[in-house]
């Protein structure tokens, strides 16, 4: 019931009158090429368009298709101080460092991007991802144009929030919220409907999106577990779209001449998960029926969001939720070693419970993610922002090693050095209360507040 309805739904929002593209698309004037000289026919050569720091190198060719290649460094020293424990923790590394390849195809209709993550697992943390590609994808657009596109790869999806569909170099602080780190899935493959609309006389976009995915996030070299996972996406934005694709850039650094507003609704059903998020990774957790076959337990996903800017201040608005569905056909677990248990044990109640014992491995609860900030015409910008992540009673959210942290208070100042978003210095300082007993990355137990300073160095060519 769930798949069907978010198909038909989403489909009928895609079949929508389409209007003008003069109506509907963003433009950022430092993507502007030069015009190109060539004889006519000449469809072969090309040039290197106006290079400005931040933006790439593009190159453009005769008949206007154009390939840019951008990277991005982003260096950070970090320190956090637990209550009760008499010891800084320190770290230095090389936060995020990429290669990107975007590119247009028979006048714009075809688009393609390929992503290449230096740091493996830079936007998970995680130190065990075992590749290097971040993005691959393909995507055909009938009229060239955000009307209709449909791409189809690994990509970053629509399900999650609104956050992670802004640009890791323009983020407003050095880590994304605590929302995007326990809810997000970030990047999957499969296929993906993208549309937008002018609603009205009043300049207001509408901006359905569907997403069909395997569930199993990106690309891996191991086997696919589960089922397929289902969502939908609408963005309105009532005044209109933002300026200098503002939509995807947190902070109001191009000062909106008139307010700018989108809200946004998601869901999203994954249809049998192995990984604690619904679709971050594949074959982690995993369990069996009577018959020996993989039987796993399915996901579901609200997500409800708003960014508003104007003449500098920003505003972030956040709030997700998710569910387990359990089957009663599960019978077995598989172990980390990867045999077989029919024990389903669950701290404070007696016997076996399947039920609890499967949520108490998944990422379940609610979050709410608040965040605000002003852009000084200096380029200073300085920002607060205020989480908290509400565990259900059974959840690996009370987990007391990585989570069972329920309130994040950070403040950030960061200084942009151009325009461009091509370098910034930004510092973090964050704030955490446990929820009870903690524990630190070295088993020490800790029951005060949590301090932590990121500093980053960002450069952008």
């Amino acid at each position: 019931m769930n798949k069907f309805f978010i198909t038909l739904f989403g489909l009928a929002l895609l079949s929508m009158p389409v209007y003008s593209q003069e109506d509907v698309e963003e433009t950022d004037g430092t993507e502007v090429s030069e015009e190109v000289d060539t004889d006519e026919g000449d469809v072969q050569t090309s040039t290197l368009s106006r290079y400005r720091f931040g933006n790439g190198l593009r190159f453009v060719s005769a008949n206007g298709n154009h390939l840019a290649i951008s990277g991005l460094v982003q260096t950070t020293a970090s320190t956090r101080h637990y209550g009760d424990v008499d010891e800084n923790y320190n770290r230095f590394r090389v936060r995020r460092a990429r290669l990107r390849f975007d590119g247009t195809a028979m006048n714009s209709t075809i688009l393609y991007r390929v992503g290449l993550d230096m740091v493996k697992g830079s936007e998970t943390d995680d130190a065990g991802a075992g590749s290097m590609l971040q993005d691959a994808w393909i995507a055909y657009r009938p009229w060239g144009d955000r009307r209709l596109q449909v791409s189809f790869g690994q990509r970053s999806t629509p399900t999650d929030n609104l956050e992670l569909s802004m640009s890791s170099h323009t983020l407003s602080f050095v880590e994304r919220s605590k929302i995007t780190s326990v809810f997000s899935t970030i990047r999957e493959v499969g296929l993906f409907i993208e549309s937008s609309h002018k609603v009205g006389k009043s300049g207001g976009v509408i901006r359905p999106a569907i997403a069909i995915t395997d569930g199993d996030g990106p690309i891996s070299g191991g086997k696919r577990y589960g089922g397929l996972k289902y969502g939908v996406r609408v963005n309105y934005l009532p005044f209109g779209t933002f300026r200098n694709y503002g939509q995807s850039r947190e902070g109001d650094m191009v000062y909106e001449f008139t307010p700018k507003l989108c809200l946004g609704v998601a869901y999203s059903y994954t249809d049998g998960t192995s990984d604690r998020r619904g679709g971050r990774s594949s074959g982690d957790i995993l369990y069996m029926n009577d018959k020996d076959r993989y039987e796993l337990p399915d996901m579901g996903k609200f997500l409800a969001d708003l960014n508003f800017k104007y003449a500098g201040f920003s505003c972030l608005v956040e709030f997700a939720k998710n569910w387990a569905y359990v089957s009663d056909k599960i019978t077995k677990r598989v172990r980390n070693a990867g045999t077989v248990a029919t024990d389903f044990a669950v701290d404070g109640l007696t016997g076996d419970h399947p039920v609890e014992y499967i949520k108490n491995r998944m990422l379940l609860g609610w979050g709410l993610n608040v965040q605000m900030g002003y852009m000084f015409r200096s380029l200073w910008s300085v920002d607060a922002r205020y989480t908290h992540i509400g565990a259900d009673e059974y959840s690996y959210l009370n987990n007391d090693l990585y989570y069972n942290r329920p309130d994040y208070v950070d403040l950030g100042i960061t200084k942009y050095l151009t325009r461009s978003y091509g370098s910034k210095v930004q510092l973090t300082v964050g704030w955490t209360k446990p929820k009870g007993q903690c524990r630190t990355p070295d088993g020490h137990y800790y029951s005060g507040n949590e301090w932590n300073v990121d500093l980053m160095y960002q450069l952008k060519f």
